[in-house]
């Protein structure tokens, strides 16, 4: 169970990294894919997902309840579906920028590996069948490597609400002129403004 969690915390370490250069620098920062009425699609699912996170993080890996871990494994399933409307709406989306670069591509792989890894090694140590019936395992406390993993929950649960909130944000039209605003001061723009087709 020692080394179950520690795989689960590197996973959950490398999915964090990933998905902020992915989720926040390129989606947000460098393409800045809200301003795309093509991508719109893409960023809805980008929000869902965003959204479903820290949700996952809190009802899946820290809360007690079985009830509430059973919702969390609903919110997996949710997440699921997600990923798939998003890879089906990303060729659409990217025909701006001549498609989905292929080395994005391959991180989206690693990303979405990472993060379903780490809920599959915890659903292994989390559920038990004992006599022909499942049971929900609390209590990891006297597992010493329990802690480091509920502690790196904990702290980025904060982060994932605030990346949550600021796509959500940027799908209405004001703050995404004012996110623009704030990136046009240190990022150079992807394109030129003939390109840009903005949402609606």
């Amino acid at each position: 169970m020692e080394i179950g969690f520690i795989i689960s915390s590197i996973l959950l370490v490398a999915f964090a990294i990933l998905a902020t250069y992915d989720g926040l620098y390129l989606h947000l920062m460098k393409y800045r894919l809200p301003n795309y009425r093509q991508s719109k699609t893409e960023h809805i699912t980008h929000t869902l997902r965003a959204i479903l996170f820290p949700a996952i993080l809190y009802f899946v890996f820290i809360s007690s309840s079985p009830e509430y871990f059973y919702f969390g494994l609903l919110l997996v399933f949710i997440d699921i579906i997600t990923v798939g409307i998003d890879a089906y709406s990303e060729e659409n989306s990217r025909l701006w920028m001549g498609g989905l670069p292929r080395w994005e591509y391959i991180l989206h792989l690693f990303v979405n590996g990472f993060h379903f890894a780490t809920i599959s090694v915890f659903l292994v140590l989390k559920i038990r069948l004992e006599a022909g019936s499942v049971v929900i395992v609390n209590g990891f406390e006297e597992v010493a490597s329990y802690s480091a993993f509920s502690w790196l929950v904990i702290n980025l649960i904060p982060g994932a609400i605030i990346v949550a909130l600021l796509h959500l944000l940027l799908n209405f039209q004001k703050p995404r002129n004012s996110w623009n605003g704030l990136l046009d001061r240190f990022i150079k723009k992807p394109h030129s403004a003939k390109t840009m087709v903005k949402s609606r």
